[in-house]
């Protein structure tokens, strides 16, 4: 059985050679971030060179995720060194200029706009939520007092969120429109959105794109509760979705979090969108070559919620063993996947849009797929958007998407079961393509039937949506001749 969970390695020292990133390529990574946290254009544009090469030499689809780094809010330093926090102690935070005088320790904020709207009550989470907060008075403007949750220590320059609160702050950063540049001109394939609360924040993500003549697939990472309560608008208008669990762990209660993943992955499931699933997924083996039952049994439900992409950061970034961590995500993966398609029987069309014609057909696909114990699924498709359809129903085959367009093609690579292919050249229409890839493919062998989805243009017509679902089986050189 094929895998069809989506791997994603994060590039960085621990990867930053030919070989390594090679031996993620082998080991089942097809899709590799670029982390624009970290890192500078010399060896962003060294990993893309890299990705490339590889991508010639294997004949896989590599796809490159370039991950803006988005509005990181920290604290400032008035000179105190680091802080240590007592359980139930006060503390004061607010601008520089509440500093002097101040008769409590004090943790210092420059963004006055963040004061705005916190009340009493609130929660804060300081060092990505290593010390939480509960404000217990809003003694100025731009000055509140918070009582500790918990011991700990306070340095300066760390991360501070205050959960459950609209960020002023527009995702889309000046540094931010620099890195696009950047990866523009480098060549990424999809670009990945942090911080996202609202659906016109990718928009305006768009609109930045569309001056360098390009337009890539966009993942809105989501971290902020604002944007589980926007999620059905930034589904609308976002291509894909991350569940980024770290910052969304600062923002939630953590034993809600794993209620949270499901719904996202749910609501995306059912909008046909690619999910994935990221943070802390096998994070042990950063040190370990080994992981822990936990992170083992979190890969495995991730997958099961239905996620589409299961991402690895430190693991693969800076990690000793970033290889043995990527086979050991496969090994998990085919596990569990051998163990959903155990007796299946389930009616996957419940979940999607009846009144869109793509969805019967894919439906339709899938399930003759299941019925003829099919070898594979061939798609042509020119936009991706029935590829992705076919992935959210689940099929065990593996789906061929066949696309000429480049950007569609490594976006088709975050969908669960899919394999991009180029469609064969010198063949005109779709249908047409289908057949002789199938004919040409060493993934079908002589006798294999393959369920063909393609659109056919009525006459007079050169685009057509999919209007095909055809079962075919690959002829003997017997028959042939």
């Amino acid at each position: 059985m094929d895998r069809h969970i989506k791997i994603i390695a994060t590039l960085g020292p621990g990867t930053d050679n030919y070989d390594a990133v090679k031996e993620l390529v082998l080991s089942g990574a097809k899709i590799f971030r670029l982390n624009f946290s970290h890192g500078g254009v010399e060896f962003f544009r060294k990993m893309v060179d890299i990705i490339r090469r590889l991508e010639d030499e294997t004949g896989f689809t590599l796809t490159i995720l370039q991950d803006l780094s988005g509005p990181k809010i920290r604290t400032c330093d008035v000179g105190q060194g680091t802080l240590e926090i007592a359980k139930g102690s006060e503390v004061l935070i607010g601008t520089p200029d509440k500093f002097e005088g101040a008769t409590l320790p004090f943790i210092c904020l420059d963004i006055k706009d963040l004061f705005k709207g916190v009340q009493v009550g609130d929660q804060v989470a300081l060092s990505d939520g290593m010390i939480r907060f509960t404000v217990s008075e809003i003694l100025d403007e731009c000055l509140i007092r918070v009582t500790a949750v918990n011991s700990g220590i306070a340095p300066p320059r760390k991360g501070i969120t205050f959960p459950g609160k609209t960020t002023p702050l527009a995702p889309l950063t000046e540094k931010d429109k620099k890195d696009l540049a950047v990866g523009m001109e480098l060549g990424v394939d999809v670009v990945a959105m942090s911080f996202v609360q609202k659906p016109e924040d990718i928009c305006n993500l768009r609109a930045e794109m569309i001056q360098y003549g390009r337009r890539v697939p966009i993942i809105a990472k989501l971290e902020r509760t604002a944007a589980i309560r926007n999620l059905d608008r930034i589904l609308d208008e976002a291509d894909g979705v991350m569940v980024a669990r770290g910052d969304l762990g600062l923002e939630l209660d953590l034993a809600e979090l794993p209620v949270a993943q499901k719904r996202i992955i749910k609501a995306c499931n059912k909008a046909s969108k690619p999910v994935i699933v990221a943070t802390q997924m096998l994070l042990s083996m950063v040190n370990s070559p080994m992981a822990t039952r936990a992170e083992t049994t979190d890969v495995a439900n991730a997958i099961l919620d239905g996620a589409d992409c299961i991402m690895l950061s430190e693991e693969t970034a800076i990690g000793r063993y970033p290889g043995e961590t990527v086979r050991f995500m496969r090994k998990i993966a085919y596990q569990i996947e051998g163990f959903m398609f155990e007796g299946r029987e389930r009616d996957v069309l419940q979940h999607f849009d009846r009144e869109h014609p793509s969805t019967f057909l894919a439906y339709a696909a899938a399930m003759l797929a299941a019925k003829t114990d099919a070898r594979g699924i061939v798609c042509h498709s020119t936009s991706g958007a029935t590829t992705r359809i076919l992935s959210a129903c689940r099929p065990a085959q593996s789906i061929y998407a066949l696309s000429s367009d480049h950007t569609v093609r490594h976006f088709t690579n975050f969908s669960w079961g899919v394999i991009p292919a180029e469609p064969p050249a010198g063949v005109k229409g779709h249908q047409e393509r289908t057949e002789e890839f199938v004919r040409r493919s060493p993934a079908f062998r002589d006798g294999d039937i393959a369920i063909i989805t393609a659109g056919q243009p009525e006459p007079g017509k050169s685009v057509t949506q999919t209007n095909v679902v055809k079962l075919y089986e690959k002829a003997t050189k017997e028959a042939e001749e």
